[in-house]
């Protein structure tokens, strides 16, 4: 399979948390649920996601259950290769500052969903755009509104993980690697 959309993780993630229907799955995504609020998808997108993670061995059907007024829904359960593929991606950091949003705050809420603390994602996180935060910001602009927009964007998602990482920290005592506790 090739790398999954951003979609067809946070699919994954949610049946990570549990088997869980592709309706289900989609009441989550929209815009009134809470991962809705950072990624708004359309149920048929949620149920192509579901099909292309079967196809690609990361999710599996469980079992079916009655629909409310309509068909059968079949219930997916993510597989171990799924759950190890999902873990790694959790871990890295974007590799640019526009995927912060949404990507990367995404990252953050699964992992918080998962028991697990992002701390060491959001420090990676820092320590990977660091050098694009420092050269955007020392830039520059003349005038030009386009760098002067990446210069502010630049300066503010700095202060953001700067933020989040102190916040989490605080939220961890003792245990500076971000492996344990939430927030």
């Amino acid at each position: 399979m090739e790398e999954p959309s951003l979609t067809e993780w946070v699919v994954l993630a949610i049946l990570a948390e549990g088997p869980a229907h592709p309706f289900a799955v989609a009441r989550q995504l929209s815009r009134a649920g809470e991962l809705g609020q950072l990624l708004t998808v359309r149920r048929p997108l949620v149920y192509r996601a579901a099909e292309r993670l079967t196809a690609g061995g990361l999710c599996r059907p469980d079992h079916t259950e009655p629909g409310v007024g309509g068909p059968e829904r079949t219930v997916y359960r993510a597989t171990s290769a799924g759950r190890e593929a999902l873990a790694r991606w959790l871990s890295e950091p974007v590799g640019r500052i526009r995927d912060l949003r949404p990507e990367f705050l995404l990252k953050v809420r699964l992992t918080i969903r998962a028991g697990q603390s992002p701390l060491a994602l959001a420090e990676a996180q820092q320590a990977a755009l660091a050098p694009a935060v420092a050269r955007l910001t020392a830039a520059d602009t003349g005038g030009d509104e386009v760098s002067l927009w990446r210069r502010h964007m630049a300066a503010a998602a700095g202060a953001y993980l700067a933020d989040l990482a102190a916040h989490l920290r605080a939220a961890t005592p003792g245990d500076a690697s971000g492996s344990a506790g939430t927030r």
